[in-house]
């Protein structure tokens, strides 16, 4: 499942971040983490509404992780 291009716009000490970082991880999948602090556009676009989880190129989840969504979208590559 590693073949998953995952990105999780995220911002520090963000306990929301770390468990949705936890569950990609949990069905293999390895995402790369992005300050939205490092880039004011990115404050704006998300502003506090994180994490942003982008999976393949696509908005999937925002604030929280459905792991039943998730395993759908897995099954569906």
């Amino acid at each position: 499942m590693t073949d998953h291009e995952v990105i999780v716009y995220t911002r520090p000490g963000c306990h929301l971040c770390d468990v949705a970082c936890e569950i990609l991880q949990k069905y293999g999948l390895s995402p790369r983490t992005v300050d939205i602090n490092s880039d004011a556009a990115l404050v704006e676009q998300y502003g506090w509404v994180i994490p942003v989880v982008f999976i393949d190129g696509k908005e999937r989840f925002r604030g929280r992780v459905d792991e039943v969504l998730l395993q759908r979208l897995l099954v569906e590559k």
